[in-house]
């Protein structure tokens, strides 16, 4: 394939870039462009008329996409083809199967890999189903601590803070990720700790911070009297070193083919999410995410909700020269989901080298970041709508709210005054306003759209959850990029453990080691 500046379809979209279409011009956005301009699928609406596009720049853009070969290389990850490489160097070197984890309901997949994987899944859920049977029975446990950090903390809590509306009575998770000790000590400050659960999610087996949390989080329970493996779970690979049913109460495993970013519909967020909903709540949570998984293999980039959401986030950083993104949720219940996003997207596509291992020479992943609406409209929205640096964003927003807890104040609901904003600031910050007082001047052409859902619920949370998934591996397969490894992270790792043994050596009486690490010891001087 050839580099992404050589692409006919990239040619051609630096040709339409010079000159994109201006959304403050008189009737440019106009109600036929905001009823055209929509895709629907699986309850969901994509709304992009507030978009810097026009129909010759969709086309181009979806040549980009047939070019690019997208929806086939989507094919082949779902079935288990080995994607995640870099060819000619030492790299991960496996398949990427997180879909598997949710394609229980109408297996159609034939290849031998997938089909392998969705078993493994299916026998997890089922003991899962088991495990949460049994403990149905004796309703002895209100609350579970998930110890974890990166993909086991925040795409599982981003979900179970979504759907808290639908949990069962009395049921609570919280999460421990961060080694900072304060983090734990007010986790459980208020917990009955003869009532948790604790479950530890480490694939490796071998997360420095994840296994020093739960070190802390035993001592506890031993201090309390209680036998830690009468609490404990563990989610991990087979055969680990947590793979050992003398220091845990149940075991849950996942695989080398599920990324941590990608692990939600795994046991990673399983466990916890279960024990929050109930199966048959989490089950449909899955299911949304596995029509999203199929709905993704449409080929027809037009229709294709995913993939064209890929399009325009390619359309804005490559040829507008947009660094950034913001996720705006209107809705409360998806508080964290932006910083699960974050990580989902910035630690997938954050690559400057492509799967060749050549250095690339246009810009990749966007920053991403995002907080809900309306309270952000008090807080960054001066800077989105008369800053200088231009944010395109991606609002989420909802017809219905969840709890259907409402009241009617000078004629309109609090729901209706919520979507109110959301429409108003969409339109606000395509169209701009034109002021003789350029205090009160808006230059408008800040790109946005909208994903709008029904409601809030397990199903459509599964859907909104793969929707971004999938958005953020379409351009990574534009791109020629790995989405998939996060070497990124591991010099930082490396050197905090060189500091760690620093530490340690001079508890032992030892001393700094100034020759191996003299960088790190620089520091530590300053903690005597």
């Amino acid at each position: 394939m050839p580099t992404f500046h050589h692409l006919k379809s990239v040619i051609r979209l630096n040709e339409l870039a010079e000159e994109p279409v201006d959304l403050t011009l008189d009737n440019t956005l106009n109600p036929k462009r905001i009823e055209t301009m929509h895709v629907e699928a699986l309850g969901l609406k994509l709304f992009f008329g507030t978009e810097r596009v026009s129909e010759i720049t969709l086309n181009a853009l979806y040549d980009l996409a047939i070019e690019t070969d997208v929806v086939k290389k989507m094919s082949d990850m779902q079935s288990g083809k080995v994607i995640n490489l870099i060819e000619g160097y030492e790299s991960e070197n496996r398949a990427v199967l997180h879909t598997a984890m949710r394609d229980i309901f109408d297996n159609r997949n034939t290849a031998q890999e997938a089909n392998e994987a969705t078993e493994l899944a299916y026998k997890e859920l089922e003991k899962l189903k088991h495990f949460l049977k049994n403990l149905e029975k004796t309703d002895r446990f209100t609350d579970m601590v998930q110890i974890g950090i990166g993909g086991s903390d925040l795409g599982p809590k981003a979900v179970y803070l979504a759907l808290e509306a639908f949990h069962k009575p009395h049921r609570r998770v919280h999460f421990l990720s961060n080694v900072d000790p304060d983090d734990g000590a007010q986790i459980f400050r208020h917990l009955d700790l003869e009532k948790t659960l604790v479950v530890v999610v480490s694939k490796s087996g071998t997360t420095l911070e994840t296994l020093t949390n739960e070190a802390l989080v035993k001592e506890k329970f031993k201090k309390a009297g209680l036998n830690p493996k009468d609490h404990f779970l563990a989610v991990t690979g087979k055969d680990s070193p947590m793979d050992d049913p003398t220091n845990y109460l149940a075991s849950f495993y996942i695989w080398d083919y599920i990324g941590g970013r990608y692990s939600v519909t795994s046991m990673v967020g399983g466990v916890a999410i279960a024990f929050a909903l109930g199966m048959d709540r989490f089950l449909e949570f899955l299911r949304g995410a596995n029509a999203m998984d199929k709905h993704v293999l449409n080929k027809d980039p037009r229709s294709n909700l995913p993939l064209l959401s890929a399009l325009l986030g390619i359309w804005n950083r490559n040829f507008l020269g947009l660094p950034t993104v913001a996720i705006i949720p209107y809705s409360q219940a998806l508080s964290r989901f932006p910083a699960h996003l974050q990580q989902l997207d910035m630690e997938s596509n954050g690559k400057r080298i492509d799967k060749r291992g050549r250095p690339v020479d246009f810009d990749t992943g966007p920053i991403i970041w995002g907080e809900p609406g309306t309270n952000g409209q008090h807080s960054f929205y001066q800077c989105i709508h008369q800053g200088t640096t231009v944010v395109p964003l991606e609002f989420i927003g909802f017809k219905q709210s969840q709890y259907k807890e409402d009241v009617v104040f000078h004629d309109t609901t609090c729901q209706e005054k919520l979507l109110a904003n959301l429409f108003a600031q969409s339109i606000a910050l395509a169209a701009g306003q034109a002021s003789d007082n350029p205090n009160k001047c808006f230059p408008g052409n800040r790109p946005n759209r909208i994903l709008l859902g029904n409601q809030l619920d397990p199903y459509t949370m599964g859907a909104i959850l793969a929707f971004y998934e999938h958005k953020v591996v379409f351009q990574g397969f534009m791109w020629n990029i790995n989405s998939f490894d996060q070497e990124g992270v591991q010099l930082g790792k490396k050197l905090a453990l060189k500091i760690v043994e620093q530490f340690a050596s001079k508890k032992q009486g030892k001393g700094l080691d100034t020759k191996s690490f003299p960088l790190g010891a620089a520091y530590l001087r300053h903690l005597e």
